[in-house]
């Protein structure tokens, strides 16, 4: 593809990146330390991510721990676990913050598998966005003559090519979060 095409690949590889992290989001019973990636705590005046004001680690398969380095974050952290939508009541015990991550019960492993597949289909319906829009492009070039009919098949032909192999991804992708979470 063209230059000018670019954007589009792009576009479109980045849709999926963005729903790769939306799912790495999605707890699924075992503790995952992605679930943490979008909570930010007050640092001294600042929202800084979790991740940057301690160390993160995974002792058991339920279980997240928090240790900050400083103790004084401590309260920070566990009010900022509080107030995100994670579901998990932190436990201090004046060193660490730990999160015990309750097993799933069977309704809740389908309600998570429903939400994964709507995300799913949000991306493709953005990829789908993006195909259109570069169809568009390509159909101006041609009716301005700055590409021929020939160009503008190919163009046509590599743009749906593109967005059938990114649709496949984020098939995949959905099928391998669901199976994740359907697996007790």
């Amino acid at each position: 593809m063209d230059d000018q095409f670019t954007i589009y690949i792009e576009k479109m590889h980045k849709t999926h990146d963005n729903l790769l992290s939306e799912l790495a989001t999605i707890r699924a019973g075992r503790a995952n330390p992605h679930v943490l990636d979008r909570i930010t705590v007050d640092y001294y005046g600042s929202q800084t991510p979790l991740q940057q004001v301690g160390n993160i680690t995974v002792p058991e398969a339920r279980i997240i721990q928090i240790q900050p380095w400083e103790k004084s974050m401590l309260k920070e952290i566990e009010k900022a676990i509080n107030m995100s939508e994670l579901g998990i009541n932190p436990t201090n015990d004046g060193n660490a913050i730990r999160l015990v991550f309750p097993e799933l019960t069977e309704d809740r492993r389908k309600e998570l598998v429903k939400d994964v597949k709507k995300k799913g289909e949000a991306a493709k319906v953005a990829i789908r966005n993006i195909r259109r829009d570069a169809m568009d492009l390509a159909k101006k070039l041609e009716k301005k003559s700055e590409i021929t009919e020939d160009d503008l098949q190919r163009q046509t032909k590599d743009i749906q090519e593109l967005t059938d192999h990114m649709v496949e991804k984020i098939d995949s992708s959905v099928e391998a979060k669901s199976k994740e979470l359907l697996t007790v």
